[in-house]
C-alpha cells in the first residue's frame, strides 16, 4: 500500500515538474528543405555567427577566443556546391580569414564539408527573423549554431535558441560578444 502511494506521489511530482520546466513544442527541429530549384538561393549572402550550444563546453571551445564572425555564402563552381568565406575577429583584435566548400547531398538536407568526411552539417529553420540554425556533427562533437542576417538580433531570438537547444540536451551555451567591428570579407 505504501509503495502505491509513494509511486502515485512521485508520478504527480513528475507531472508538476514537467509542467514547470516544459520544453517548447517545437523542440523538434524543422529541417529546411533542400530543393535544387530554390536552394541555396535564400541562404546566399552575408551571415553573422551569433551563438552556439552543445552538450559540453569542449564542443564549443573553438569559439572561446572569437569576438565575432561574418560569413558569405555563395554558389560554388559546380552544381550542388556552396562556397563559404568567413572572417573571424578574434578577441585580441586580429582578423582570421577562412574558406571552405560545402557539398549538398542529393535528396537530403545534409551538407558535407570538403576535406572533412567526418563532418556533417544540417540546416534548420529559426523562429528568429533573418535567422538560421545549423547542427554540426563530427568525430567526437555535436553543436548547434545560430546565424542571423543582422549582427545584433533581438534578445528574444537568442533566448529561444538557448531554450530550444537546452531541450535537445545542449547544456553548454556560448554567445559571441560582437563588441568589435567585424572584419572585412575578402572579395575572391
Amino acid at each position: 500500500m505504501f509503495n502505491q502511494i509513494w509511486a502515485a506521489l512521485l508520478y504527480l511530482y513528475g507531472i508538476l515538474l514537467n509542467s514547470i520546466y516544459q520544453c517548447p513544442e517545437h523542440s523538434q527541429l524543422t529541417t529546411l528543405g533542400v530543393d535544387e530549384k530554390e536552394f541555396p538561393e535564400p541562404h546566399l549572402g552575408q551571415w553573422y555567427f551569433i551563438a552556439g550550444a552543445a552538450p559540453t563546453k569542449e564542443e564549443l571551445a573553438t569559439f572561446d577566443s572569437v569576438d565575432n564572425i561574418i560569413f558569405n555564402m555563395a554558389s560554388g563552381s559546380a552544381p550542388l556546391q556552396l562556397q563559404l568565406r568567413a572572417t573571424i575577429r578574434m578577441k585580441n583584435g586580429f582578423c582570421v580569414p577562412r574558406e571552405w566548400i560545402y557539398h549538398l547531398t542529393e535528396g537530403s538536407t545534409d551538407l558535407r564539408t570538403e576535406g572533412r568526411p567526418d563532418m556533417k552539417t544540417e540546416l534548420f529553420s529559426s523562429s528568429c527573423p533573418g535567422g538560421i540554425m545549423l547542427k554540426e556533427t563530427g568525430h567526437g562533437y555535436q553543436r548547434f549554431l545560430l546565424y542571423n542576417r543582422s549582427p545584433h538580433p533581438s534578445e528574444k531570438c537568442v533566448e529561444e535558441f538557448q531554450t530550444l537547444t537546452s531541450c535537445l540536451d545542449s547544456r553548454a551555451f556560448l554567445l559571441t560578444p560582437r563588441n568589435q567591428e567585424a572584419c572585412k570579407l575578402s572579395s575572391n
